[in-house]
């Protein structure tokens, strides 16, 4: 009896290891969904060398497509999309690509709604994916800050930009942040809207899409999450690998205040430590955060993971003005090359503020002068290539030249002729000439507020039937030069060139009158 009891104890203890394994680990596969429904059929194999993360840790599916990962009270778990696969997508075209694990659900008193209760975890949390094609060379659009506070400035972004890229040929879409302005019961319309474009649509957390009530980062993207799915992860599209971001740290200062900084954290920079170590070197990184990196805390431990990379671009929203910044030595970068940052062109512009055009929309001018609208990346290989689009505006509104109505010929030598370039930046070239015959004058490249937008901002500013835009800021993509000294009296066509960084030229033109 005694030798029969050892031998059961034994079996138990054998045993145990496994009984903690399964209440401490979560797991699952990754599969081929060959028939499209989303549930893992009989026949369909599982992935291997398929990423899977809960935001701390990256495993990789095993030959049969099994993960298998630690269990928290908190947690996402998402598969990172590898080239030529694709995740499924919600009917509002959402990436579906995360399983959220809050047994007990997000907590109350928020205004907007967190997570339900999910319960206990699934036996296997499975993944599934489809084959698709995905080209070396294509396009992906980007928005800044669409940024409605109501469902009036949601059919705003509808009329201006979402019908002016219905049937876009771009494979998908990121929102860098600032999809809302505070009122994240309105995030269901918006992406219904963006759903008409007809691609999918990756989404970027920014500081007015988070729950003020909560006192700690962690608990501040609960309605995001519940919307989205996880503030960061990562996936890969053709020979590009896309890295999503979170530095909107959320905390409660020591008079009690809320507030948010620009930081990444310890926890997703570790992420992306690990993300990194499974792309190739020869491989585009691209990098979406909604913070500039200029202004983000803990930038230099980010540059510290891509700067020996060499291929990285990333970009960013938040400020409301365009701007192409290329990081070097003078801001604790250590590349080889400068890193090149994207400020990116916002949706909303200035808040949806100015006069209103013949369809009842502001024309919401940015505060550097550039219009309001979106931004088109396109990749090919390692080159990234960057398209500015104004909102109802051609392709090829590229620059506003702002000069005099009237000028006096003694007064010629000393006026200035501007031009804001719109997508502009210390790699672009500007020139100009008064007259098909005259030569070509180089400008100089000037940072200051743009005087056309200070002119016009003053006008609004005295019409009390017009929520004026704000203030001017200082424009990163501003040229100046003289006009000649001699011109004869009477009208005169000014013809300005700039040539970017890519070699592509945009012309522009504006006539005046000398008396």
């Amino acid at each position: 009896m005694i030798v029969i009891m050892k031998k059961i104890v034994a079996a138990i203890c054998g045993f145990l290891p496994f009984l903690l394994l399964a209440e401490e680990f979560a797991k699952g596969v990754v599969f081929e969904d060959l028939n499209g429904n989303e549930v893992r059929d009989s026949g369909e194999k599982g992935i291997p060398g398929i990423g899977v993360s809960d935001g701390s840790n990256i495993v990789e599916t095993d030959a049969k497509g099994n993960w298998r990962l630690p269990v928290a009270e908190d947690v996402i778990y998402f598969v990172l999309k590898p080239s030529g696969w694709m995740v499924p997508l919600s009917k509002d075209l959402l990436p579906r690509f995360h399983y959220v694990h809050k047994p007990k659900g997000s907590p109350k008193g928020t205004k907007h709604a967190g997570v339900a209760p999910t319960g206990p975890l699934p036996k296997s949390i499975d993944f599934p994916l489809r084959r698709q094609d995905e080209p070396g060379k294509f396009s992906v659009i980007f928005f800044g800050d669409p940024q409605p506070r109501n469902q009036t400035e949601i059919d705003y972004i509808a009329h201006d930009v979402v019908e002016g890229i219905v049937g876009t040929e771009a494979k998908f879409g990121v929102t860098l942040g600032d999809i809302m302005f505070d009122d994240l019961s309105l995030f269901g319309s918006f992406n219904k809207t963006v759903a008409l474009i007809g691609i999918p649509w990756y989404n970027v957390i920014g500081n007015h899409d988070l729950n003020f009530e909560a006192d700690e980062d962690r608990f501040s993207d609960e309605t995001f999450e519940r919307v989205y799915g996880p503030a960061y992860y990562s996936f890969d599209y053709g020979k590009v690998h896309f890295l999503v971001l979170d530095n909107v740290e959320w905390s409660r200062r020591d008079d009690g205040r809320r507030h948010y900084v620009g930081n990444f954290g310890p926890r997703q920079l570790a992420f992306v430590e690990q993300d990194l170590a499974r792309v190739p070197e020869d491989r585009l990184v691209v990098l979406s955060m909604h913070i500039p990196l200029n202004i983000t805390k803990d930038n230099q431990s980010l540059f510290r993971l891509i700067e020996n990379r060499p291929y990285t671009i990333s970009l960013s929203g938040h400020t409301h003005w365009q701007a192409h910044h290329f990081i070097d030595k003078h801001a604790g970068w250590k590349g080889k090359e400068p890193h090149h940052h994207i400020v990116n062109v916002t949706v909303s512009g200035s808040w949806w503020r100015g006069a209103k055009d013949h369809r009842g929309i502001p024309h919401s001018t940015m505060r550097d002068g550039a219009p309001n609208g979106h931004s088109v990346l396109t990749f090919d290989g390692h080159r990234a290539t960057f398209d500015f689009q104004a909102a109802g505006k051609p392709a090829d509104f590229q620059l506003r030249v702002h000069a005099p109505e009237e000028v006096a010929q003694a007064e010629l030598a000393d006026t200035y002729v501007y031009v804001n370039v719109f997508a502009g930046s210390i790699k672009s070239k500007v020139r100009m000439r008064v007259g098909p015959k005259s030569k070509w004058i180089e400008l100089r490249q000037t940072p200051e507020k743009d005087p056309w937008y200070v002119a016009m901002q003053l006008l609004e500013s005295r019409n009390k039937q017009v929520q004026a835009v704000n203030g001017a800021t200082v424009s990163q993509h501003l040229w100046k030069g003289k006009l000649p000294a001699k011109l004869s009296s009477g009208q005169h066509l000014i013809e300005v060139a700039t040539t970017d960084m890519y070699g592509r030229e945009f012309k522009g033109t504006r006539i005046i009158r000398v008396k």
